[in-house]
C-alpha cells in the first residue's frame, strides 16, 4: 500500500512520466526529476553515438555532456513533428562536428581518383561485426577519415551534405571516405583473418 501511495504522490509532482511530450514540458519548466530521466532515457544510446567520433572515451563524454546542455536549453525549439530520439541525435552529432572543426583536423587527401562508386555495396561487411569490434577499429581512424566515415556510411549524409558540414570539397569527401574504407578492411583482415573484397 505504501509503494502506491508513493506512486500517486510522485505522479501528482510530475516526477512519473510516460511519455516524451510531459518529459519535455516538465524540463521546460526546469523539474530535475524530468531532465533526470531525459538524460537516462537516452545517454546510453548516444554515448555509442559520441564514441564513434570521439578520439578517446573521455572526449566522448565530453561530447555527450556538451550535447545534453544544448537538448537542454533547446528544447523550446523542437515542435514534436519528427522523432525526439533523431533530434537529439542531430544535436549530439552537430556537437561532435563542432569539436572537430576546433580541433582543424578535417584536411584535403588527394586521393580523389581512389573513389569507387561501387564501394556503398559493402558497407554490410562492416555491419556484421560485433558492435564493440566495429566501434574499436572506427575509433583507430584518423579523425578525418573517421569523421567522414560516420557521416556518411553510419549517418547517412550524402557527400554534398558532409561538404557543407565540414567545408570541405566533394572530392575530399570521397577520397576520405575510400581511404577509410580501405584502412578499415585492412584491419578487419588483421584483426578478424577476414578477407574482405570491396572492389
Amino acid at each position: 500500500m505504501k509503494l502506491f501511495i508513493n506512486l500517486y504522490i510522485n505522479q501528482k509532482k510530475g516526477y512519473l512520466l510516460n511519455n516524451y511530450t510531459d518529459i519535455i514540458k516538465a524540463c521546460i519548466k526546469g523539474n530535475r526529476g524530468a531532465q533526470n530521466r531525459l538524460y537516462n532515457l537516452f545517454a546510453g544510446k548516444m554515448f555509442g553515438l559520441c564514441l564513434r567520433y570521439a578520439d578517446s572515451e573521455d572526449e566522448a563524454k565530453d561530447i555527450l555532456q556538451d550535447g545534453f546542455i544544448k537538448v537542454f536549453l533547446n528544447l523550446k525549439q523542437f515542435n514534436h513533428k519528427g522523432s525526439f530520439e533523431g533530434w537529439i541525435r542531430k544535436i549530439i552529432v552537430n556537437t561532435a562536428l563542432e569539436k572537430f572543426r576546433d580541433k582543424s583536423y578535417l584536411f584535403a587527401v588527394s586521393m580523389e581518383n581512389d573513389y569507387d562508386q561501387n564501394d556503398k555495396k559493402y558497407d554490410h561487411i562492416l555491419s556484421e561485426l560485433a558492435a564493440n569490434d566495429l566501434l574499436k577499429i572506427i575509433q583507430e581512424l584518423s579523425p578525418q577519415y573517421r569523421m567522414v566515415f560516420n557521416l556518411y556510411a553510419i549517418e547517412g549524409y550524402s557527400h554534398k551534405e558532409i561538404c557543407k558540414v565540414l567545408n570541405i570539397k566533394e572530392g575530399t569527401s570521397k577520397s576520405n571516405l575510400s581511404r577509410a574504407r580501405e584502412i578499415l578492411k585492412d584491419k578487419v583482415k588483421r584483426y578478424y583473418n577476414v578477407s574482405v573484397n570491396w572492389r
